[in-house]
């Protein structure tokens, strides 16, 4: 259940039976012809998804994450890497208080990575919770079925071109080729434009929605598991 469907007597009744909640976190940042929010709308959709026959509190995601690569796109955000994990302990601090103590993290973008060292390290200092760091698009059955459909999928292609990340006018399908990686993580800001161009990392820019819905039923299920086995 979504918290904002929540009051928090509700919370209190929840913890006082169940210690797990799902917290999603994402970025703002470009991703070709898909939305900006991409990362964040799909973190929290598939955290409430899996949460939902469960009853487990899912909080809004939080929509800021490290993005320092893509400061030449226009509306992309970033934190540093110390605000990122200031930020990411105070939720956890704060969710230990209201008495959860199984805390599933639904991570949206691969930059955010940080958080889920500071989360092996907040359990250090919190020995009775638990904190699992779900990157739910790279989870094995997910990704294996990405794979399964079509192995070149990365950064804004096909991959996160699902129907709630589509925009109107988005460009129809084309193939990119893959960009240099190795190159790319070697390049400031305004040099990764130059060489991404529209941004994406290469690949189809879209695949048909019975694809896309076959992956999403895959992470759902994942991510469900995630939460019912401790």
């Amino acid at each position: 259940m979504r918290i904002a469907e929540m009051d928090w007597r509700m919370v209190e009744d929840w913890t006082r039976a169940d210690d797990r909640v799902a917290l999603p976190l994402g970025s703002t940042e470009q991703h070709a012809g898909l939305s900006l929010l991409t990362d964040a709308t799909l973190a929290e959709r598939v955290a409430a998804e899996a949460a939902e026959p469960l009853g487990v509190p899912v909080f809004p995601v939080m929509p800021f994450g490290l993005s320092p690569y893509f400061q030449a796109f226009p509306g992309s955000m970033t934190l540093r890497v110390e605000t990122l994990c200031a930020v990411v302990r105070d939720l956890l601090d704060s969710l230990k208080r209201s008495g959860f103590r199984r805390i599933l993290v639904v991570n949206g973008h691969g930059g955010n990575a940080p958080a889920g060292a500071l989360a092996q390290e907040w359990m250090m200092d919190n020995p009775d919770c638990r904190v699992r760091f779900h990157d739910w698009w790279r989870a094995p059955r997910t990704f294996g079925k990405v794979l399964e459909i079509d192995p070149v999928a990365s950064h804004g292609s096909w991959m996160e071109n699902f129907p709630w990340t589509r925009l109107p006018g988005t460009p129809a399908d084309e193939q990119k080729p893959m960009v240099d990686l190795v190159r790319l993580k070697t390049l400031p800001p305004f040099e990764a434009r130059n060489l991404l161009e529209d941004g994406n990392y290469g690949g189809r820019s879209q695949r048909p929605d019975d694809d896309m819905l076959a992956i999403w039923r895959v992470a759902v299920e994942e991510t469900r598991e995630m939460l019912e086995i401790w």
